[in-house]
């Protein structure tokens, strides 16, 4: 494969760990899994994944598109707020059409209707979790899902389905557990009488050491109590450990500290390690503690800060021990960068575009799509 860095490398044969643990949460529990597309939708891989997902999930008419063209199966549509000229064109796209709010529900629910789609709701449990602020779903004042106590007495009437989403990068089953005992006591006088439950994404469940067997047990057991399909929503779950960002570098500085200068930047390609403010995993490297650093130089260790070459300050991926030195036109791989972060990329600084290139299962690798001025030229006209 001959492409210049910085280019990102999605790899199957990564991948398919996930896609295996999903297609089992499927086979023993009868719980589906749609990709969240918000998370992950380089439709490159999707003739893979759709081996072992159900379909796609959406959060704006982009996404529904993609998903019902690219991936085919269920194509579920949600959004925190529906357009007037848009809300069409989503319901031809969508079996599962889900509204955020009353409102949105009373004003498009007839349309829905009349094409056939099955109409959910977005439901606020107060219960969930999330390391972060910014995730925090059910956070006091949030805008996402009703309230039990704001719920109509007629709204099973209404909705043949719900959507529960209140995990961020939760690898606790028994977290979520406690949680769908919550649920079901909160929402005991709906649940008989819905048809479908998504439990929305942020279950880490693909991950090393999750408590599969029991998970499967419990969605069988939600299942079967209330006659229900669960739905699963994975978005990093599905593509954790599988796609790579390459970079290469193009300088090294040292003030105080030895630094590389890398061919890509932070805000541009991984966006996520500045908003969560955390720092990526490096293939051969350690992340070292900042008061960690002196000593390590004294020692003699290959310490190195790793930065993009944007003009932002705190163009920072994150400081690191090498198991080598690091020489100028060394080429550096980030291990984990499909969620989140290929969704986010952008053009600040102007600075070149990672390509995308795809290893499928068998091996073989092609490069899918690289950028040029002509991308960055358009991209605002």
């Amino acid at each position: 494969m001959k492409v210049s860095t910085p280019y990102y490398l999605i790899d199957e044969t990564r991948m398919l760990k996930a896609m295996e643990r999903i297609a089992y949460v499927r086979e023993q529990s009868g719980a589906k899994s749609v990709l969240a597309l918000k998370c992950f939708s380089s439709w490159c891989a999707f003739d893979f994944m759709k081996q072992y997902m159900a379909g796609t999930t959406s959060s704006s008419l982009y996404e529904a598109r993609l998903g019902y063209e690219k991936f085919g199966g269920e194509t579920h549509g949600y959004s925190v707020a529906y357009s007037d000229d848009e809300i069409e064109e989503v319901i031809e796209y969508c079996d599962k059409v889900i509204f955020n709010s009353l409102n949105q529900l009373q004003q498009f629910k007839v349309k829905a209707q009349q094409k056939g789609r099955s109409i959910g709701l977005r439901l606020n449990p107060e219960v969930g979790h999330s390391e972060y602020d910014l995730s925090d779903t059910v956070a006091k004042y949030s805008r996402l899902g009703v309230r039990h106590d704001l719920l109509p007495e007629n709204i099973s009437d209404v909705i043949d389905g719900a959507m529960f989403h209140m995990n961020c990068e939760n690898a606790d089953f028994h977290s979520l557990n406690q949680q769908l005992d919550n649920i079901e006591q909160r929402f005991a006088d709906i649940l008989p009488k819905l048809k479908w439950l998504s439990l929305g994404g942020g279950v880490a469940f693909t991950r090393d050491g999750y408590l599969l067997d029991q998970l499967c047990e419990r969605l069988k057991q939600l299942a079967e109590r209330y006659d229900l399909q669960v739905y699963l929503e994975p978005g990093e779950a599905s593509v954790t450990q599988s796609t790579s960002l390459v970079v290469k570098v193009l300088d090294k500085v040292d003030n105080q500290l030895p630094t590389l200068i890398v061919d890509a930047g932070v805000e541009t390609h991984l966006l996520d390690v500045l908003v969560y403010q955390f720092v990526p995993a490096l293939d051969g490297a350690e992340e070292i503690a900042e008061d960690e650093i002196p000593q390590a130089l004294k020692q003699g260790k290959f310490v190195y800060r790793v930065c993009g070459r944007t003009c932002l300050a705190g163009d920072v991926f994150g400081t690191y021990v090498f198991d080598q030195a690091i020489e100028i036109g060394d080429e550096l791989r980030f291990s984990d960068v499909a969620g989140y972060s290929m969704v986010k990329k952008n053009f600040f600084n102007g600075i070149k575009m990672p390509a995308i290139c795809h290893k499928n299962i068998n091996g073989e690798i092609r490069v899918i799509r690289e950028f040029d001025y002509e991308d960055f030229r358009d991209f605002l006209s």
